[in-house]
Order: structure tokens, then C-alpha cells, then sequence
């Protein structure tokens, strides 16, 4: 099996296995796929634990099911787009390489990777619509893809450093890294008033930075969508 990613501003995916060779996925994000693939759907992939881990991946803002797809015997392609400009990312998760990554983030994995919510911070309602932040883990061992919005930055933190971030932002880090929420006074929304809550993040550690989040994106379309036209009878 092995991928390659194409495009810029909305890459592409393309993972190429061989006969029998399986991948788990997200089922209405494939893009297109070459004919003989099968196709078994169920909570049950990405970690097992059926309806139980099918939920817990919906609060990380995942699906409830998954596709495993496995290719026939003369192999096949399958690919998948991104959903928002951004990038994608393939990492490799092991015992020592467990990650987190932003709410929704997961793309498809190998068989042995399990996808799971592995943090929820309930934070200012003016800030996060009163959502708050949720990371998805990645644990167990073989090969993820990530989606991952705007252009991506990759810092390496020092022992005893220390970096706040705003949380929309911090797209990736590894599971086992110290991480806080603070808030920070004297910068207030201008609507609602509350404290800007901050990421608090320590070293040593590398983490993935995102340069656009989904709500961002979302606010600056939201102007130029149609509005509803209200019907009046006469």
C-alpha cells in the first residue's frame, strides 16, 4: 500500500493497495475508486467496540459508521477530497506515536489504528458558540490520513517552553504532551464579553498549526450566502 497526495489549495488523496489489502475510511468521502473493491460498512472498524466506539468517534466529530474497503485480487485505487481548503497529512501512529488531532480531522487509516474523542474542554460560550473544543485520538499502530484546514505549520517545542495557542488552531500534537486551557484576561469579545481562552501548550513536544479553522471559514462566507426569501400573500 502506499499513497500520494496531489493539488494545493484542495488536495487530493490517492491511496494504492494491493489484492486484498484493506483501508478504513469515512464512506462519503471518497472522491472516486477503480471497480472491485469490496465494501463492509459498521461501527465496528477504526477500533472496534461496535455501536460503543461508533459514539465515542461521533463526539470527536467523526462518523457513527465506517467503510473498510479491501482491494481485489489485481489491487485498486481509491481517492478522497479534501472537504475544506487545506491540507493533508500522513502519519504514522505506534505505541510511542499516539496523536491528537482537531474535531473531525480523521480521513482514513490502516486496519490497526483506532480513532476515538480524546479530549473535550467546554470554554466560553462568546468564544466557541458554547461547543468548546474537541480534539479526536488516533491510537494502536499502522497509518492515518488527516484532513487539516488552511496552510499547516510544524513547531518544535523545548523542554521548559512554553506556547499559547488559540485552540481552533492547534490542529495536531501527541497525545502524551502537556496541554492547558487559561484565560487570558483584558482581551475580551467585543459581543459577548467573556475572557479569549488559550491553549496552553508545553514542551518538549512538536506540534502541527493550522493556519484557518472550519468556524473561521464558515464566518467569512456566511455574508455572501442567499438569504431566505420570506412568502407574503396578498
Amino acid at each position: 500500500m502506499h499513497s500520494t497526495i496531489t493539488g494545493t489549495t484542495m488536495p487530493v488523496l490517492h491511496i494504492t493497495l494491493e489484492g486484498g489489502e484493506k483501508v478504513v475510511a469515512e464512506g462519503g468521502d471518497i472522491a472516486w475508486l477503480t471497480t472491485g473493491f469490496q465494501m463492509d460498512t459498521s461501527t465496528a472498524h477504526a477500533g472496534g467496540g461496535g455501536l460503543l466506539n461508533g459514539i465515542k468517534r461521533v463526539l470527536g466529530g467523526g462518523q457513527l459508521f465506517l467503510t473498510e474497503y479491501t482491494a481485489p485480487p489485481t489491487g485498486g485505487q481509491l481517492s478522497i477530497a479534501a472537504q475544506l481548503p487545506g491540507t493533508i497529512r500522513e502519519i504514522t501512529v505506534d505505541e510511542t506515536d499516539t496523536y491528537m488531532v482537531q474535531n473531525g480531522a480523521y480521513t482514513a487509516s490502516t486496519l490497526g489504528v483506532d480513532v476515538s474523542v480524546g479530549l473535550q474542554k467546554r470554554l466560553g460560550a462568546g468564544i466557541f458558540g458554547g461547543a468548546g473544543v474537541v480534539f479526536q485520538t488516533l491510537s494502536g499502530t499502522g497509518t492515518a490520513w488527516v484532513q487539516l484546514a488552511g496552510e499547516l505549520t510544524e513547531l518544535d517545542l523545548a523542554a521548559g517552553e512554553t506556547l499559547l495557542v488559540h485552540p481552533g488552531h492547534l490542529a495536531m500534537f501527541p497525545a502524551g504532551m502537556h496541554l492547558e486551557f487559561a484565560s487570558v484576561k483584558g482581551i475580551r469579545n467585543k459581543i459577548f464579553g467573556d475572557s479569549l481562552f488559550l491553549a496552553e501548550v508545553h514542551g518538549p513536544a512538536r506540534i502541527w498549526l493550522q493556519s484557518m479553522t472550519p468556524a473561521a471559514l464558515a464566518a467569512a462566507i456566511q455574508p455572501y450566502l442567499p438569504k431566505p426569501q420570506s412568502s407574503r400573500s396578498d
